[in-house]
């Protein structure tokens, strides 16, 4: 399907632009470089080769796991309920991580006015994979009528904010005309935790998720309305 709809957009004038959309988006770090020698046939040739499948290889996949989290609170600073709400809700994180709910850091910062690629008032809310699923049930409860945007930290900064992000509520435009597309170092915080990407390996080898995966397969085996598993 892919490859259908990209040789539709390099026949028109525009596969230039549609090229440097489709090399953002895109999961390999194999593309030509774009220049004015490169045809759109030659383009093509290089595009119809990339497979766009979903990873399945389980050591891929456990290797490439996305340990990090950022979750940003949205506020117009000049909306005092919202604003109020806003900070209600970051003291309320703050109390429960004291008192063992889960793991979740505010940034020090509230910002009131746009930075970044953030247009209005927000703050940081880092949150390491194992806390993950609480953070997102108690904003899910919790945020109000205020806006939250999701993203993961990895190496690739402008798709975490632009093509794997998520929000809770209404979604706003982000500004991200001075990200960075990639970083060199992976982006990790609070080392001293020792959680997320600082945490040590996972002790559970390859063989033992199989065994894993193979008795979860057993006790679904008599649930109806659980789809079974390729055989392959």
């Amino acid at each position: 399907m892919h490859e259908l709809v990209v040789a539709q957009l390099a026949a028109r004038a525009g596969w230039k632009r549609h090229y440097r959309h489709f090399e953002e988006c895109s999961n390999t770090v194999s593309l030509p470089r774009l220049s004015d020698r490169n045809s759109p046939s030659l383009i093509l040739e290089k595009l119809l080769t990339i497979d766009m499948s979903p990873q399945t290889d389980l050591k891929e996949v456990a290797d490439s796991e996305i340990k990090e989290w950022h979750f940003h609170i949205y506020f117009h600073k000049w909306n005092a309920d919202e604003h109020q709400a806003a900070l209600e809700l970051r003291d309320a994180v703050l109390r429960l991580r004291r008192d063992g709910a889960f793991v979740a850091v505010p940034l020090f910062r509230v910002n009131t006015d746009p930075i970044g690629p953030h247009p209005v008032g927000s703050y940081e809310i880092w949150c390491p994979s194992e806390s993950f699923a609480s953070v997102y049930s108690y904003l899910c409860l919790n945020r109000g009528d205020l806006s939250v945007l999701i993203h993961p930290l990895t190496r690739e900064q402008r798709k975490d904010h632009e093509i794997r992000q998520t929000w809770l509520g209404s979604s706003f435009q982000l500004n991200l005309s001075m990200s960075p597309v990639n970083s060199v170092d992976l982006p990790l915080q609070y080392p001293s935790l020792k959680l997320g990407y600082s945490a040590l390996p996972s002790k559970i080898s390859l063989e033992e998720r199989k065994r894993i995966g193979s008795q979860v397969e057993r006790v679904l085996r008599d649930e109806k309305e659980a789809a079974k598993a390729p055989s392959d």
